[in-house]
């Protein structure tokens, strides 16, 4: 049988052989190469993984960091909230600290670490992580704090040992200076600005803006900043630290129940405010109500002079409750043994308590109170007879 196709071996169980493809064994040869060079790159990449895996296990606890205490002077400021890594980055920021890790890891063991209190802080350049802990927990590195307290005014005011108790405008000022060749605003500035600057623009509420316009310059703000503590930026300008403390006071007036407390009263909330001012300076805290309705009994008709010796004091700069005759017999707008009425401005910073005091005065008759015991206790009577004899009371127990 002829085997034309070539379907049949030449003898039994004999393949056919066929003749050598070149193209297929090109494809094979490609597929070999191909697959080679992938090895190589996935060993390549394998070994530079280790290579980085075993740098960053060999960095595992480094960080940069400065050694000793550092020089000049750096002021940074410690936001509300902020953790102890935040203000980490805020020195390393201002290269106080070579980086966070060196304050965050000098800081691990120091439970002081968490009581580090919002504002501005005098550190310095390139500090030790250690040394910079050891610095912000320190009485030196917090700077331009200011501590304002019911009763204080806006000008200094006489001490008892002739010297001078420092007023709201200069404590002001002074807080904007921190370190050696600091950019201070001046107490001279501070009240220039609080003389002439426009009220609205410092934050002063719309209520209060036509009865302080009408006030003696220098007086104009009096009353209108809110005890409390403030953080004054060091270098800060006059205006922007009035326009800021008086800002927030505004708020806190706002919250202790101004201007809306006026609404159904006989006096308008620049009244009231000054009525507060009244009872911070003349009683102590827990006698401000009954403190409160004195005042408005006697302005109720018929009208009784106040015949308060604060404000005889107050445009005298002095602290005391005493007067002398001849300064009761001075004529002046703040006279309230001569004057009906209150006086043109409040006369002193005033606390929520002696604000809650003029909106709601205690119930009662009385139009006399005299301090009548040491701790400032004051004795309060509806006749002048009962006033005398609480006066020769407090005499004999050295009240006054």
């Amino acid at each position: 049988m002829t085997d034309d196709l070539g379907l049949f071996a030449d003898e039994p169980g004999e393949r056919r052989r066929r003749a050598p493809d070149p193209e297929r064994f090109r494809r094979r040869k490609r597929r070999r190469i191909v697959t080679a060079v992938a090895g190589l790159f996935v060993l390549l990449l394998v070994g530079s993984g280790v290579l980085y895996g075993a740098s960053q296990i060999m960095q595992i606890g480094s960080y940069d960091d400065y050694e000793g205490e550092g020089a000049g002077d750096v002021v940074i400021e410690v936001k509300s909230g902020d953790t102890v890594s935040a203000i980490g980055r805020t020195l390393a920021d201002r290269d106080v600290v070579a980086s966070t890790k060196a304050f965050t890891k000098a800081a691990e063991d120091n439970r002081q670490i968490n009581s580090i209190q919002p504002g501005y802080y005098l550190m310095r350049n390139k500090m030790s992580g250690e040394a910079a802990v050891a610095h912000i927990l320190s009485m030196d590195a917090k700077v331009g704090r200011v501590d304002i307290r019911g009763g204080m005014r806006l000008e200094d005011q006489l001490a008892p040992d002739g010297g001078h108790t420092p007023g709201i405008l200069r404590r002001l000022a002074e807080a904007t200076c921190a370190g050696a060749n600091a950019k201070c605003t001046t107490p001279e500035e501070m009240h220039r600005v609080a003389e002439t600057a426009d009220l609205a623009s410092l934050g002063v509420p719309e209520w209060a803006i036509a009865d302080a316009s009408r006030a003696e310059p220098k007086r104009r703000l009096e009353g209108l900043i809110m005890p409390g503590l403030y953080d004054v930026k060091p270098g800060e300008s006059a205006e922007n630290v009035l326009r800021d403390v008086v800002t927030r006071s505004a708020a806190a007036l706002e919250v202790a129940g101004l201007p809306q407390a006026a609404e159904g009263t006989r006096f308008s909330p620049y009244q009231l405010l000054t009525i507060a001012s009244l009872v911070q300076s003349e009683g102590i805290t827990k006698d401000f109500p009954q403190v409160s309705r004195v005042i408005q009994n006697r302005l109720a008709p018929p009208a009784m002079h106040l015949g308060l010796d604060s404000t005889i004091n107050y445009p005298l700069d002095k602290p005391t409750l005493l007067t002398r005759p001849e300064d009761r017999d001075r004529p002046g707008p703040y006279n309230t043994y001569q004057n009906y009425g209150l006086p043109p401005t409040p006369i002193s910073a005033i606390s929520k308590e002696a604000v809650a005091a003029a909106e709601k005065p205690a119930e009662g008759n009385w139009r006399y109170f005299v301090k009548c015991y040491p701790d400032g206790t004051s004795c309060f009577a509806d006749t002048q007879e009962q006033h005398d004899a609480y006066i020769a009371e407090a005499r004999a127990r050295g009240a006054f």
